[in-house]
Formats: C-alpha cells, sequence, structure tokens
C-alpha cells in the first residue's frame, strides 16, 4: 500500500485529489495540510511515501517546504502539483528535492500512475512538460561550477548512463542504448548518486546540466 499525504491550500483541490488517488486500491490517503508547515509536520509525524505538494500555499509555501522536508532526511518522496506549466517555481522545487512534477489537469489515471512512480523510487521525468521545464529555466553552468572536478569521480560508463539520464531516458530505453540490462542500468545509477552525493534522478538531470556535461537544446536530441 502506498500512503500519501495531501498539501493544498484549497480543500476542494484535497477533497478531488482524494477521490482520484482513493479509486487506487493500492493507495491510501493518510492525511492532508492546508499549508506548507502543516505538510512538514504530518509528514512527520504519518511517514507517508508520497507528498503531493502544492507550490503556492500560505504560511510556507511548497518549495520551502520541500527543502525542510529533505534536510530532515525523510524517506517521503515529494510529488510536485501546480495548474501553472512552465513555472520557474516548479523548477526551483525540483532543485530543492522533489522526485517529480504534474499538472493538476492530468487525467485522473495518470495521477494515480504518478504516485506509484515517485513512490518506487523512479523520478518522474518522463513528461515533455517536465523537459521543457528544465529547458527553459537552466542555462550555463554557474559560475565557479567545475564540472570535471564533479565529473571525475566517475566511471566512463556511469558518464554515460549520466548523459542518457539526462535525456529522460527510463531504464530500460538507457539499456538498449547502452547494450546493457536495465539492472545493470539501475546498479550504475544507485553509483552515480552516491558519488555525487545526489538524492534522485531529478538531481542527476539537474547536476547534468549545471555542470554543462548536458547543454540546453540536448533534449529531443
Amino acid at each position: 500500500m502506498t500512503r500519501v499525504l495531501l498539501a493544498d491550500d484549497q480543500a476542494v483541490v484535497r477533497a478531488g485529489l482524494r477521490t482520484i488517488l482513493e479509486t487506487d486500491q493500492a493507495i491510501e490517503v493518510v492525511g492532508e495540510a492546508n499549508d506548507g508547515r502543516e505538510a512538514v509536520t504530518l509528514t512527520q509525524a504519518l511517514e507517508p511515501d508520497v507528498v503531493m505538494m502544492d507550490i503556492r500555499m500560505p504560511v510556507l509555501d511548497g518549495i520551502k517546504a520541500t527543502e525542510r522536508l529533505m534536510s530532515t532526511g525523510t524517506r517521503a518522496k515529494v510529488l510536485i502539483l501546480t495548474t501553472y506549466g512552465l513555472d520557474e517555481y516548479v523548477y526551483a522545487a525540483l532543485r530543492a528535492g522533489a522526485a517529480g512534477f504534474m499538472l493538476k489537469t492530468e487525467p485522473p489515471a495518470r495521477l494515480c500512475e504518478a504516485v506509484h512512480v515517485v513512490a518506487a523510487g523512479d523520478a518522474l521525468l518522463g513528461s515533455e512538460t517536465t523537459r521543457l521545464l528544465i529547458e527553459r529555466y537552466l542555462s550555463e553552468p554557474p559560475a565557479g561550477m567545475r564540472p570535471a572536478s564533479r565529473l571525475d569521480g566517475l566511471t566512463s560508463r556511469e558518464q554515460q548512463v549520466l548523459l542518457e539520464l539526462a535525456h529522460g531516458r527510463s531504464n530500460e530505453e538507457i539499456g538498449r542504448v547502452l547494450f546493457i540490462e536495465p539492472g545493470t542500468v539501475k546498479t550504475h545509477i544507485t553509483h552515480i548518486l552516491t558519488k555525487l552525493g545526489l538524492r534522485d534522478r531529478v538531481q542527476a538531470v539537474v547536476f547534468a546540466y549545471e555542470t554543462g556535461l548536458v547543454r540546453r537544446g540536448a533534449f529531443g536530441a
């Protein structure tokens, strides 16, 4: 059973999300928060697998709430929900440690699928909207970033896997491109995250862009 906490300042939105998610017998909504601070408190108390987090909330917004949750070492994954599409705040939330992002207008079945994807430890990177988001809000490597010093700790194969990961490819797709088994890809990704001190696949993609391993315009290449 995947346990979910809903965080949104609109009660009607939370009610709608609960109704949608509870159509899936493998999902249990364990709590609701109406602001970011309450989301942090309830996450610590209820230990959900996934927090569905709105960005614009009173008291503590979704970005700061995500940062605060990540700093606690929680095992919960944050799935950002927004009505705003390509929004700079969504990108900030991904950098803060969110495992993915979706529009509230997505079909109900897609929302349930997203919960399972994120709960399983996979980042929700496959949608074109998320790819465009990264393309739009990330330009060149920040001043002072030295990509070689960070990448030198990776083997050549790990760098290849990171490059494919940054194109939004799944383990299966990476395996086909590099002619290795999906299980081997997963092992490489685990090593990459450990060596670079990254939380998940989303942060690996951000890292690939910010260090210059992948440049703007690379998605879709």
